[in-house]
């Protein structure tokens, strides 16, 4: 997925109805330039240069827990789960400053139903993936957020939590994850989703053993 999205992810044999409908879900694998313009709704500026990673911040959890209040009130009963996941959400874990947060909605592919509400409280729709879980992805009005749109029962989300817990609660993984990232932050990059991916072995190899234990 696009690194205006979460640190992790993967293709899964599962997805929406209405990807289930039009037969079309496809391989989340690193994509070049061409396919990365194709998903992005407001193209993002390229980097050039290497990424930033702060240590944690306690204050994290508190931008999360008011944008999920914002959220909740834009969408009342649409929003059906709302998670913090990605890196700012596994405390001691150095992170890019940016929260990631997971939605719930009924039909991500229907935008009809939250695009509207979410626009109306500062959210703007940056990547649209409809061979990819009907993925979502808008940018917050004020804090730095990336705020990923899924519908029920997503191989996809499903991932990101376990992702997020089993480095909540095996220091080991969590140290090699941080590790990894800050060799691969020194880098240049072209995009910040070019170190998204590179990052791809090393969140597999955890995975595995989060699915296995």
């Amino acid at each position: 997925m696009p690194e205006t999205s979460n640190d992790e992810s993967a293709p899964s044999a599962d997805h929406s109805a209405a990807q289930r409908e039009s037969g079309a879900v496809a391989d989340h694998t690193a994509m070049n330039t061409e396919q990365l313009q194709a998903i992005w709704v407001i193209p993002p500026t390229p980097l050039d240069g290497t990424i930033h990673l702060a240590e944690y911040d306690a204050e994290w959890p508190r931008l999360f827990a008011r944008e999920a209040v914002r959220i909740r009130g834009a969408l009342g009963e649409q929003a059906l789960q709302i998670e913090h996941v990605g890196s700012t959400s596994v405390p001691g874990l150095a992170a890019k400053p940016r929260i990631d947060i997971l939605l719930i909605v009924p039909d991500s592919a229907e935008e009809a139903c939250y695009v509207p509400a979410l626009t109306a409280a500062g959210y703007t729709l940056c990547i649209r993936e409809p061979t990819w879980y009907e993925h979502r992805m808008f940018k917050g009005p004020d804090t730095d957020v990336n705020l990923h749109t899924f519908s029920p029962n997503c191989p996809e989300s499903t991932r990101m939590l376990r992702f997020r817990d089993w480095l909540r609660s095996h220091p080991d993984d969590r140290e090699l994850y941080e590790q990894t990232k800050r060799e691969l932050a020194s880098k240049t990059w072209q995009y910040t989703q070019n170190y998204a991916d590179a990052k791809t072995q090393v969140v597999e190899d955890i995975l595995k053993r989060a699915q296995s234990d």
